[in-house]
């Protein structure tokens, strides 16, 4: 019994962070302006009349539609979708056999065995035409478009799988296991996807680009519009406070009638 009391503990103390950081993000949408690219562009120019060219920062809410690079679309690798940004997945899944006081247990577990995030810069566009550069930086946007999600069984093709062209080598198919398939998943942001941005303008390659801030901060990019992000981490908030408090009291009562008996 005290290891369940134990791990109510710690599952509080990692939501305890998460409730944290959800409410940072929150003073963060809250604290920070919305600016247009016009603005923007002026801010630059006081920075630039003070000497301070290509050292311009401002942390700002950005909002626009997804636009290309000058080098055009991308095609994400799985449903081959044009859109400016894209990420995969691919999960194994397998099974195992245990041994355990004398029975045999089979589990079933996953494992990623392929993943990739596109890195290359798209844009923000206003309703003039004007564009802010936006720089993925590895982050995941938040409610993407979901292109694939599908399940393949695994047939057994001499102890290998091939996934976009490449054979997985042996040792990932792992030893005393039984692969049962493979997870396939893939999100895409469209051109002309709504996007709300928070992160830190600067000009250091010259034309103003939002990215993840230099000195920590938050980076957000979503679908969603702020109001909406804004419910979703005062509700998550809420229901996280709730966990922390009830998993820590319940764990630590299991904990001490435990010791007690």
């Amino acid at each position: 019994m005290w290891i369940v009391g134990a791990l109510l503990v710690v599952a509080a103390v990692a939501g305890f962070f998460w409730m944290r950081h959800t409410k940072s993000e929150l003073h963060a949408m809250i604290g920070t302006e919305t600016l247009s690219i016009p603005e923007l562009e002026r801010l630059r120019g006081i920075s630039d009349e003070l000497g301070a060219k290509g050292g311009f920062r401002k942390t700002a809410e950005v909002v626009g539609a997804a636009h290309a690079r000058p080098e055009g679309l991308l095609t994400s690798e799985l449903s081959k979708t044009e859109c400016v940004w894209y990420r995969f997945q691919v999960e194994r899944q397998y099974e195992t056999v245990e041994y355990r006081d004398g029975k045999r247990y089979r589990t079933k577990r996953t494992e990623q065995v392929a993943s990739h995030t596109s890195w290359e810069g798209y844009a923000v566009v206003d309703q003039e035409g004007r564009t802010l550069g936006v720089d993925p930086n590895g982050t995941k946007p938040d409610a993407v478009e979901q292109t694939v999600n599908r399940f393949e069984p695994y047939r057994g093709n001499g102890g290998s799988v091939e996934v976009f062209g490449f054979k997985l080598p042996q040792f990932v198919l792992g030893s005393g296991s039984t692969t049962i398939g493979y997870q396939y998943k893939e999100w895409v942001i469209r051109p002309g996807r709504r996007l709300y941005i928070l992160g830190e303008v600067h000009d250091k390659i010259g034309p103003l680009v939002i990215s993840k801030p230099e000195n920590g901060g938050h980076y957000l990019v979503s679908t969603r519009t702020e109001q909406e992000l804004r419910d979703d981490r005062v509700q998550r908030h809420k229901f996280l406070s709730i966990g922390v408090i009830a998993g820590t009291l319940i764990g630590i009562v299991l904990v001490v009638a435990d010791i007690v008996t």
